[in-house]
């Protein structure tokens, strides 16, 4: 081996040798176990999850994404399109339901679910047409529905709107349950 390569070799090894104080002292960046949604930002647009975080509308849906450990997903560019149920909405389903999916041995569902309500793309409302079909991250699908000046996705009305800087927020009034398959 040549001396470049014995030097480049030792370096390599001290470099990964070090411990992460060491390595901080030498000017290496540390990781943080934090994700995106960690990030303090108050003067850019919104991401998804502050958007649902600042909706006094939207505490069940906040803490089902917390409990799912999807906050820093939501958190990064997308693109995102998120149907936000209302607490309402949460509110419709079988008494017991929600307690049952925010406990940690119901996580696995609870994502099903939560992936159920996005798909990966920036959609605005005006992009959506009666009778589409909209595939969810979960694999699943729903059909939107445009009547009366209404747009509905599945048995859920939309509500509202929101632009996100990583995609949408379509507020809805309605649990979208995705099927048994």
């Amino acid at each position: 081996m040549s001396r470049i390569g014995v030097f480049a070799l030792a370096a390599i090894t001290a470099i990964f040798a070090c411990t992460p104080a060491e390595q901080a002292d030498q000017g290496a960046p540390e990781e943080s176990a934090a994700g995106m949604a960690s990030i303090a930002d108050d003067t850019s647009q919104p991401d998804i999850v502050k958007v649902a975080v600042g909706s006094a509308d939207h505490t069940t849906l906040v803490a089902a994404v917390q409990a799912a450990d999807l906050v820093d997903v939501l958190a990064n560019p997308g693109p995102f399109t998120v149907f936000a149920p209302t607490n309402a909405a949460f509110d419709k389903l079988p008494a017991g339901t929600v307690d049952d999916l925010l406990k940690p041995e119901n996580r696995s569902t609870l994502r099903k679910v939560l992936h159920h309500h996005v798909t990966t793309s920036a959609l605005p409302t005006d992009y959506f047409k009666d009778g589409q079909s909209l595939w969810m991250v979960d694999g699943g699908h729903e059909t939107i529905t445009l009547k009366d000046g209404e747009m509905w996705i599945g048995e859920a009305k939309v509500l509202g709107s929101v632009r996100a800087s990583n995609g949408w927020v379509h507020v809805i009034d309605g649990v979208l349950v995705p099927s048994a398959e």
